[in-house]
């Protein structure tokens, strides 16, 4: 069994690499285990992924070549964080620099002045040098705001609502948002009816009760991307915070031919863990994806100084989610500077890679490291399997992959040293997880 663990302390970072050997079970009631039982298996994960934002792009397209290159296969490479999926926004959001949308005549029924122009300048670079390393990057697309013309508050910010006259025209500029996408190329595995939908921001942003999300879908969105051949894209409600995602979930997929159409619900965690929700859901709707589509370290919460704070923060949502049944995790932005930017409301945060872009330095945050154990490591396909742990001072979670290895992530958020046995088959491996740290462990198929 490989170990790989990665501690942090004196505002230094050290991974350490080694191998451990298991040996056979004995009969001592006192021995702190956590068993794995891979006979028992959960939800089949699709993988991990960042955000193309404007913003990313734009940092991006002002840095050197060779770092473009090192960047791009530090997130999307096997010997980077092995990404395959990724989220854009459909239009502007508060990491673009400024408003915008691909088409703004409400006299133009058709659609005949759509355009990308404004994704092609930043976003579509980004993606496309991401594709040349990647083998796949599934994407999500997500929209902050319709058009100012088809809101009632005539902007694109500060929430507002779909005028009703606007909902077929603002499902055919979804629909064509898809097929423009994948007329280039591009793989869209998913389309967010709404971002946060139950937020008022100072940036883009749109309000719809759980009536009109469901109405919108089943009146307007499954006719449109029909009608654009996109009927195959995973539609994702909620897309918006964990404390009251089963309510709107069970609200929306009240109406049989709207549940039907559902394919996944999306959520964030700015609003503390409830795992629980995400078990309800799992529950409740077991043929519905559930995929964690944006988190960050906020500024105006945290500080951008707590590294292993905010690292482990990443960790316990991923361990959690995972454990409540999460099908994929999206990161938020993957490239910004170094004040957190740009973001035409000021609206600042961190992300796992920030660029000094004036002088073509990277500087990594601790949670790259920390989303690495387990990005690198789960891989596509791979299936949850089932264990249980003598406390819970230790959180865990365990995959088996398609090629048969078993991956177990180990995250000990207390100051102090936690020693254990890996119970495994009827053999035991003894492990110490230090204080703060982050471990996975890889054990062979025929350990």
């Amino acid at each position: 069994m490989k170990l790989i663990q990665t501690s942090y302390f004196e505002n230094k970072k050290e991974t350490v690499y080694k191998d451990l050997v298991f040996s056979g079970d004995v009969a001592n009631q006192e021995l702190k285990i956590i068993n794995l039982y891979p006979t028992e298996t959960f939800q089949e994960f699709l993988g991990f992924g960042g955000a193309f934002t404007e913003s990313a792009g734009y940092v991006y397209s002002k840095m050197s070549a060779a770092n473009k290159r090192k960047l791009i296969e530090d997130y999307f490479s096997e010997n980077g964080l092995g990404y395959v999926l990724g989220r854009c926004a459909i239009d502007s959001c508060d990491f673009s620099l400024g408003n915008y949308s691909a088409m703004s005549d409400p006299a133009d029924v058709t659609l005949s002045s759509f355009s990308l122009e404004r994704d092609e300048q930043y976003i579509l670079p980004l993606l496309d040098d991401a594709l040349k390393i990647a083998q796949t990057i599934k994407l999500t697309l997500s929209p902050w705001s319709p058009p100012a013309f088809m809101k009632t508050n005539g902007e694109k910010n500060n929430g507002g609502s779909l005028l009703p006259e606007y909902r077929k025209m603002w499902a055919d500029y979804l629909a064509k948002y898809i097929a423009s996408y994948r007329e280039k190329g591009y793989d869209i595995f998913a389309l967010s009816v709404q971002n946060e939908p139950n937020a008022r921001q100072i940036w883009d942003s749109c309000l719809y009760s759980p009536e009109e999300e469901q109405l919108f879908i089943k009146e307007y969105l499954i006719d449109s991307l029909a009608a654009s051949h996109c009927e195959d894209v995973h539609i994702v409600i909620w897309d918006h915070n964990k404390e009251r995602l089963f309510d709107r979930t069970a609200q929306i997929c009240s109406d049989e031919t709207t549940r039907q159409a559902v394919g996944a619900v999306g959520f964030h965690w700015y609003s503390g863990d409830h795992f629980e929700a995400l078990e309800l859901v799992r529950r409740k709707y077991p043929d519905k994806l559930l995929i964690f589509t944006e988190g960050c370290i906020e500024y105006s919460k945290f500080s951008s100084e707590s590294q292993l704070k905010n690292a482990q923060m990443y960790a316990h949502e991923i361990i959690g989610s995972l454990n409540a049944g999460m099908n994929a995790f999206l990161d938020w932005n993957l490239f910004l500077n170094l004040e957190g930017g740009p973001n035409h409301v000021d609206n600042l945060c961190d992300a796992p890679i920030m660029l000094d872009d004036a002088h073509d330095r990277i500087h990594y945050n601790l949670s790259y490291d920390y989303i690495g154990h387990f990005s690198k490591y789960i891989k596509p396909d791979a299936k949850r399997i089932g264990f249980s742990r003598y406390t819970n001072s230790l959180e865990v979670t365990a995959f088996q992959n398609p090629d048969g290895k078993i991956v177990a992530v180990i995250l000990n958020m207390k100051p102090y040293e936690q020693s254990f046995y890996l119970r495994l088959n009827g053999n035991l491996c003894p492990v110490a997880a230090p204080a703060g740290t982050i471990t996975t462990l890889i054990i062979e198929a025929d350990e």
